[in-house]
């Protein structure tokens, strides 16, 4: 015993040793992360002071020497002798802030997340390379290289990276790395591809063809096509109505035969209504300085790291301000002297779905156009931390490829097994091309050049210039088909079913000088019904777009902050209409009830941070939209279907107040009124939100009930994260601030015949993705006021300002 007692504190000790420094799961070796050498310690920096610090670095690959400028915001300001050094210092510079994020999400998007994690992220990542994540990418890296300056500069990039990870020790690794106990790899151009097709993913790979379908199958097209217009009740579109065309359009494909297919046995979540984006532009004769002002807010899922990255860029033939997504070169949306541009997501139908009749179960061949024709196959395999590898098999079709085998359970059930998947951002593309020439465009004409080499996702690309002009694209590759081509699956054996090529750009949607003096976008309908072309039966809700456009159209003499006001208004234009169509319906109201209304009756319709108006309304038309088409079209979990859109029941309240659908088939004893469905659903909206926040008061205030949170990108890490920040707006709010989602990065521009633009901007996170930085975080409460920062445009890098915190000069 003695012996024994003598030995424990060894034995302890060699037990506590090994668990230190041995991986458990996924888990790091807590030794590791705990070391006060290589631990997360040593991540914390140094808060900023006023005074002024000069630095050198010396990075492989640079051909002359880069100044580098950081202002307060820690945005750097890169002045390069030529294009080369230019990329390589922003790769470098980007991944000095923003290496893990980077990482990261080009291993998400290229379904490489099991590498990191384990077998819980494979079929995440199946999912990923099934629908063609990385065979994209490849085919968009194909085309890019085509381009001699787009190669050069994704190859210069890709250096300045990996200059950087060369650079990194145990001690220095970003903090996320020692959490999940990895090291970063090697980058590559086909990284930066990835991560541009990821953007199509997020904005372009919404789709509701199954669930159509399940509803054509029920209840026929008539009652389809009555209850799922193909152009909404209320709309402003984003070219102005009567816009007249200025080309000859082709002719239009013959429509393929109705096709209703095989059943589906999943249930598949709606497209997101709340990813989206405003832009617009207001011409001189509206602004108070004679100049145009742009201004440029996408509405994205809100993440720490940010998901943009504030960079000016300049070299011989560039001086660009804007923001950079971390993983590609150019600036995506800003400025340089002579014009400003700014993106919104165009939510086009450029992913269709075709049944696929197959010869045998080897899937060698499938029937087409009246004959069996050969599959290809891609080998996919996948690296399992802990595990085995594991390799997988997907078939390709001439549409794409089969996502999922009628036989498999899909990781996302909105997608339909047994069915090829036809897409556009499955095709060769060359978008940084397209942002090289835009980062160096001078007038309307360098603009139009350089848009036509986006492909995917399509979007607005709104314009202004200080030569005067304003104007907008509706830009991006369109599948020249059929009308109503692709709502509903579409038969793979039918050749009338392909594409048939696609709409010329030219004869993109587009508008340049309008006589009402703006231009904008907020993800609505592109067109009117003159359009002669087919894109798409479904946008976003027209609210935005319709309050947008209210205001812009009675605005004169506006300024830069006008404009920032318009970007954070809250005004319920849903609300407006509504309300007094279902207020009178409440008859009888309970005491709880009773004081909702009250407040109701005396809300001012802003969605602003305190008001309990906006919560009871906005929990009310959620509420509505159950009672009414629950019954009907979300009772067969094994057919899924769409429910109808706001838009859709308030033409039903106005036109058909005694529908059908009032009635609730699932109710026995009565036969419900529109009366009936509006009340009841208002009580159940009380009951729900005393259940959720007590008795009418303070904890009913709008922004406590929505809860936005801008979150890091690891699930569940929240002591990483900003959660419940008090800011107003919502999803069909001009200030579309959700849960999740909401205005990702601010820009306001008023342009400068002096070529000295005056610009403004903020976004919800900071330059670094190290939480232990000053600057991590450190834009958030700025950008919930609604305020915006002056941006700072050098035209030299000896230019007179106060605002220069840092000097650093790369040298090779």
């Amino acid at each position: 015993m003695r012996q024994f007692k003598s030995f424990f504190p060894l034995i302890v000790t060699l037990i506590w040793t090994y668990a230190l420094h041995t991986n458990w799961g996924t888990l790091p070796p807590m030794g590791k992360l705990l070391s006060p050498f290589h631990g997360f310690w040593v991540n914390a920096e140094k808060a900023d002071t006023s005074e002024q610090t000069e630095e050198s670095l010396q990075i492989p690959g640079l051909i002359e020497p880069v100044q580098v400028l950081y202002d307060e915001m820690a945005i750097p300001h890169v002045f390069a002798k030529n294009d080369h050094d230019l990329y390589l210092a922003q790769g470098y510079l980007t991944a000095k802030d923003r290496l893990w994020q980077m990482e990261f999400q080009t291993h998400f998007a290229g379904g490489r997340i099991s590498e990191i994690v384990g077998s819980k992220g494979m079929v995440s990542d199946q999912f990923q390379r099934r629908m063609g994540a990385v065979y994209g990418a490849e085919q968009s890296l194909k085309g890019m290289v085509e381009d001699p300056v787009a190669k050069a500069s994704l190859e210069a990039y890709s250096d300045g990276v990996n200059a950087y990870i060369e650079s990194l020790t145990d001690r220095t690794l970003p903090l996320e790395y020692k959490l999940l106990n990895y090291r970063p790899e090697k980058w590559e151009p086909l990284k930066s591809a990835i991560f541009l097709k990821n953007m199509s993913f997020v904005l372009a790979s919404g789709t509701d063809d199954l669930k159509m379908t399940n509803i054509l199958r029920k209840y026929g097209r008539d009652v389809a096509e009555h209850l799922f217009p193909n152009y909404p009740f209320e709309e402003s579109p984003i070219i102005p109505e009567g816009t007249p065309l200025d080309f000859k359009p082709l002719p239009i494909p013959a429509a393929p035969a109705d096709f209703i297919g095989l059943g589906s046995t999943m249930k598949t979540p709606e497209k997101d209504p709340n990813t989206g984006s405003n832009n617009w532009a207001v011409a001189g004769n509206k602004t108070i300085s004679g100049m145009p002002i742009l201004a440029n807010d996408p509405h994205l899922t809100l993440s720490l790291p940010s998901i943009w990255y504030q960079m000016q860029l300049v070299a011989p033939g560039i001086n660009v301000y804007g923001s950079t997504m971390p993983g590609s070169p150019n600036v995506i949306a800003g400025f340089n002297k002579n014009i400003a541009w700014g993106v919104t997501n165009v939510g086009s139908d450029v992913m269709d779905w075709y049944q696929i009749k197959f010869k045998d179960a080897s899937k060698l061949e499938y029937w087409h156009d009246g004959k069996w024709k050969k599959t290809s196959m891609r080998i996919e395999k996948f690296k399992v931390r802990g595990e085995d590898d594991f390799v997988d098999t997907v078939f390709f079709t001439h549409h794409g490829p089969v996502v999922y085998l009628s036989h498999e359970k899909p990781f996302r059930s909105n997608i339909p097994v047994g069915h090829a998947l036809k897409w556009i951002a499955l095709e060769k593309s060359r978008e940084v091309s397209a942002f090289y020439q835009l980062n160096r465009a001078a007038n309307y004409e360098d603009y139009k050049a350089a848009i036509t080499h986006f492909s995917a996702p399509a979007q607005n690309f709104v314009f202004a210039s200080n030569q005067g002009d304003i104007a907008l694209w509706v830009n991006g590759k369109f599948p020249l088909k059929a009308n109503l081509q692709g709502k509903y699956l579409l038969d793979g054996t039918d050749p009338a079913a392909d594409w048939k090529g696609y709409i010329p750009h030219d004869q993109d949607p587009h508008v340049k000088n309008p006589s009402r003096g703006f231009v904008s976008s907020a993800n609505q309908f592109s067109v009117d019904k003159s359009y002669p072309y087919y894109l798409g039966w479904q946008f976003a809700p027209s609210d935005r777009g319709r309050r947008i456009n209210e205001r812009l159209t009675v605005m004169n003499k506006a300024t830069v902050d006008s404009l920032r006001g318009l970007q954070n208004d809250n005004f319920n234009i849903r609300a407006r209409r509504l309300l007094p169509l279902l207020l009178p319906h409440v008859s009888n109201p309970n005491p709880q009830m009773a004081a909702a209304l009250e407040v109701l009756k005396k809300w001012d319709l802003q969605n602003s941070k305190e008001s309990i108006g906006a919560t009871i309304f906005e929990n009310w038309v959620i509420l509505l939209q159950s009672s009414l088409w629950d019954d009907e079209f979300n009772a067969d979990e094994k057919a899924p279907m769409n429910i109808p859109t706001v838009d859709r029941t308030l033409k039903l309240i106005i036109e058909e107040p005694g529908a059908i659908w009032w009635d609730n088939v699932k109710s026995k004893n009565k036969k419900e009124s529109m009366g009936d469905i509006i009340r009841t659903s208002f009580q159940a909206n009380i009951d729900s939100l005393i259940k959720l926040h007590g008795p009418l008061g303070a904890d009913w205030v709008w922004y406590k009930h929505k809860q936005t949170g801008v979150r890091h990108l690891i699930p569940g890490m929240d002591a990483l994260s900003r959660l419940n920040i008090p800011i107003g707006g919502g999803g069909s709010i001009v200030n579309a601030s959700t849960t999740k989602t909401g205005p990702s990065w601010r820009l306001v521009v008023e342009l400068s015949k002096s070529g000295n633009p005056n610009a403004y901007g903020v976004y919800p996170g900071g330059q670094s993705g190290n939480p232990g930085s000053s600057h991590y975080d450190d834009l958030i409460d700025t950008w919930a006021k609604g305020e915006l920062r002056p941006l700072l445009f050098l035209n030299q890098a000896d230019q007179k300002t106060n605002r220069i915190r840092k000097k650093m000069i790369l040298t090779k």
